[in-house]
């Protein structure tokens, strides 16, 4: 399992305790996000900290001017993302992957509520569909923005560049592809940043969604375990060849020894960072949590900060 020091904790505590004062509120969850929730961390990784947080005066909520939904807070090496308990039921109620990890994160900094029953709740009754396309989204748009080398149009356009040469670029389109003249003014040739970190990221992300789509047509939407190398260990043999899986685990294994910022150029592919856009709502969507339900977990959110 994931550890920090204890000298993180302590630091985060006193962070917290700012921000609870700051901001009038009590947090009542705060846990690891990112690489050190799922086991990619390095020695020189940044402490990215989830938190659940409740106004100290509830009458804030009857206020046309109401509590903040979120709280982001940059602290040097720890940046700090807070939900308000009612914003982080509503994507709870989304099946959103950010709140989903949120409460399976192995490393827990503020335990005022013990999320354990919410957990299983949630993992139970997530609506697949919705986190298959989460998950999708975070892999096609990792690849577009750091590792697909593409054009801009002027209207924002985004094509992925597939050949090019000193006239011309070939670009993919939704209808197939195209030809751009290098000396078109409507198009800009974009930066690229294939590190491993980015690489890494969309693998995670690509793998999950293709993950959650076929363990669903074999009738379980198993949900992928949040620590990358177990799941790559135990339940990525079912879907993945042993290559994609070595890929995998090799990138891992650089951001782990501190080469995530190191730029390696494409490492997961076009196509596999793309999974299928259109999946068959009769077999992966599902109604997701109950709200009525998901109200009782934040009275009981609320009832341990009170």
């Amino acid at each position: 399992m994931p550890t920090v020091p204890e000298h993180v904790h302590e630091t985060i505590d006193e962070h917290l305790t700012a921000i609870e004062r700051d901001r009038h509120v009590a947090v009542t969850l705060a846990v690891a996000r990112g690489s050190h929730a799922w086991g990619a961390a390095s020695p020189d990784s940044d402490y990215d900290v989830g938190f659940v947080y409740v106004p100290t005066d509830l009458r804030r909520y009857a206020h046309l001017e109401q509590p903040p939904e979120t709280i982001v807070e940059d602290r040097g090496a720890f940046e700090y993302q807070g939900w308000d308990v009612r914003t982080f039921a509503g994507l709870l109620a989304d099946s959103n992957d950010g709140a989903i990890d949120l409460l399976r994160s192995p490393i827990r900094y503020r335990v005022g509520y013990d999320p354990a029953e919410l957990a299983d709740y949630v993992e139970r009754t997530y609506n697949p569909i919705d986190l298959y396309h989460a998950w999708r989204g975070i892999a096609t748009s990792n690849y577009r923005k750091y590792v697909s080398h593409h054009l801009v149009r002027s209207d924002d356009e985004l094509f992925p560049i597939l050949e090019a040469d000193d006239d011309s670029y070939l670009v993919a389109t939704d209808d197939g592809t195209t030809t751009v003249a290098a000396d078109d003014e409507r198009f800009t040739e974009t930066q690229t940043k294939p590190t491993v970190k980015r690489n890494l990221t969309i693998c995670r992300a690509a793998m999950a969604a293709r993950y959650l789509k076929a363990t669903g047509e074999r009738g379980d939407h198993d949900l992928p375990a949040l620590a990358f190398d177990r799941f790559l260990r135990e339940q990525a043999p079912a879907v993945f060849d042993a290559d994609r899986i070595e890929r995998a685990r090799a990138l891992l294994e650089r951001k782990r020894a501190g080469e995530g910022a190191a730029r390696i150029g494409d490492a997961v592919g076009r196509e596999f960072a793309h999974p299928p856009l259109e999946v068959d709502p009769a077999t992966h969507a599902r109604d997701g949590p109950d709200t009525a339900r998901l109200d009782e977990f934040v009275d009981d959110l609320i009832a341990a900060v009170r």
